[in-house]
């Protein structure tokens, strides 16, 4: 899907979408446990109506699991995706539908979005039937998206332009944390809607930070994400490597877990990665998706990430022998294809 480029005017100062730099003067910054959220100063306002309409937009592997657990804490939910069969078990539960984006924006207070990349995220917000056109004062769209920071500035601009709240709030955790509201929300843009929404986040995470101007929350995911797979990718080397010279990578595996190199994502996926099994929790193209965006990142800065460089190229081999749908540590499989092919 093309991004609506051809009717989006660049990001203007009206709009207060100011540009992205890697290090400003310091923003206001804030960030809240789950623990604490029920905490409010003077300047914050009270808990969201709890009588306020929600929409939810993508309904995929992470949407599906956030919407189901607002539902069932007994918010108001409205769904949409593309095939609508993935939104029959919300609806069982409880949750209205509606055909398109925009009505879904129209009907609710408060919508958001999680789409799979830059593209679907502008499409939705912005596109034919995109939620922009339904949106208007008093309204609010939170994208939970990961997409780049020229995205969610785009998107921002259209949603600021009828006169309704832009957040970015990218997620860093999977499958099982949405499923956990274990979540933890990275966002930036307007505080007012922030303040409003972060009842809403608490029920679907565990934690929140509010970083500032839109494109901090968006960088901030693309950050996370190139470490976690640079991370992944140097896993999969250890345990090839462990193999490849005669020891148990099962073992490896338990000596990690032991020492200072440590990380729960070896212990929750090292023991699959050995059977050769991956179940998908984060899908393997969108985190070389999100490889690929960490690189435009860091190219606008003048950067350079070599590690996370290779780590991508590792990836798109994964890709290139039918792996984009597996779990993303299903990437050690590319390891094992060029040490065949050097036997």
């Amino acid at each position: 899907m093309a991004l609506c480029s051809t009717f989006c005017p660049r990001v203007s100062t009206h709009l207060n979408c100011k540009p992205f730099s890697l290090f400003p003067i310091k923003p206001r910054f804030f960030v809240s446990i789950k623990a604490l959220s029920s905490q409010t100063s003077a300047s914050t306002p009270k808990a969201d109506d709890l009588s306020a309409s929600i929409g939810f937009l993508g309904l995929g592997i992470m949407g599906s699991p956030m919407a189901q657990n607002l539902i069932k804490a007994g918010r108001d939910v409205t769904v949409w995706n593309r095939t609508k069969s993935k939104c029959e078990p919300l609806i069982s539960l409880g949750a209205k539908y509606k055909s398109t984006p925009e009505e879904v924006a129209a009907s609710c207070d408060v919508t958001f979005a999680m789409l799979a990349d830059p593209e679907s995220a502008a499409d939705v917000a912005c596109g034919k039937y995109g939620a922009a056109k339904g949106m208007g004062p008093g309204k609010g769209y939170v994208d939970v998206s990961t997409v780049d920071g020229e995205t969610s500035k785009l998107i921002c601009e259209h949603i600021r332009a009828t006169g309704a709240h832009f957040l970015e709030a990218p997620v860093s955790g999977s499958k099982k944390p949405a499923e956990d509201g274990q979540l933890i929300f990275l966002t930036a843009g307007d505080s007012v809607l922030y303040d409003k929404v972060a009842p809403l986040l608490d029920i679907m995470g565990k934690s929140r930070f509010y970083l500032g101007e839109v494109g901090k929350g968006a960088a901030m995911k693309l950050v996370v994400n190139m470490v976690m797979g640079s991370m992944m990718a140097s896993f999969s080397e250890g345990l090839v490597l462990s193999e490849k010279v005669g020891l148990d990578p099962s073992v490896l595996v338990e000596v990690i877990s032991q020492g200072a190199i440590s990380a729960p994502m070896y212990a929750l996926k090292g023991p699959s990665m050995v059977k050769s099994s991956y179940p998908t929790a984060f899908p393997l193209k969108h985190q070389q998706k999100d490889l690929r965006l960490a690189l435009g990142l860091a190219e606008s800065v003048s950067q350079p990430i070599p590690i996370a460089a290779a780590s991508n190229e590792l990836y798109k081999v994964a890709k290139s022998h039918g792996l984009s749908d597996q779990d993303f540590s299903a990437v050690i499989e590319a390891l094992k294809v060029k040490l065949q092919h050097q036997t």
